[in-house]
């Protein structure tokens, strides 16, 4: 039997299970046909074009104790279309958004980050 969400974010503080929730809800809109991908050993919930690798992963969400990343596994090349400047990390691949507030997914530029990362992902 495959993870649940549930067995991620289960025994996470309300205020940051309410961002997670917020979470999904955007990139789920903003990613169509995007799989859901939860990793309860690590934590994370994956958003990918074909589970269980990491080639064809867009984003993750990344509960922590008192906020949440969502991560663009492609998020290095996004720079030119972070006009929020939005992006955090200085990895050589990936970038992060932080999120204290379910309402913090409102802001700008989120959707379109998701969407141009969504673009620059290989498709199976």
């Amino acid at each position: 039997m495959g993870s649940r969400v549930e067995d991620v974010i289960d025994d996470l503080d309300a205020p940051v299970r309410e961002i997670v929730e917020r979470l999904r809800d955007v990139v789920a809109a903003a990613i169509p046909g995007v799989l859901e991908e939860p990793d309860p050993a690590s934590g994370l919930i994956g958003y990918t074009f074909k589970p269980g690798t990491y080639k064809f992963l867009v984003a993750g969400i990344a509960p922590h104790t008192a906020h949440v990343n969502l991560m663009l596994a492609r998020g290095a090349e996004l720079a030119g279309h972070d006009q929020g400047r939005l992006l955090e990390g200085t990895g050589k691949r990936a970038r992060h958004i932080r999120f204290v507030t379910a309402a913090d997914a409102d802001r700008p530029g989120i959707r379109e980050l998701l969407a141009e990362a969504a673009r620059r992902t290989p498709r199976p």
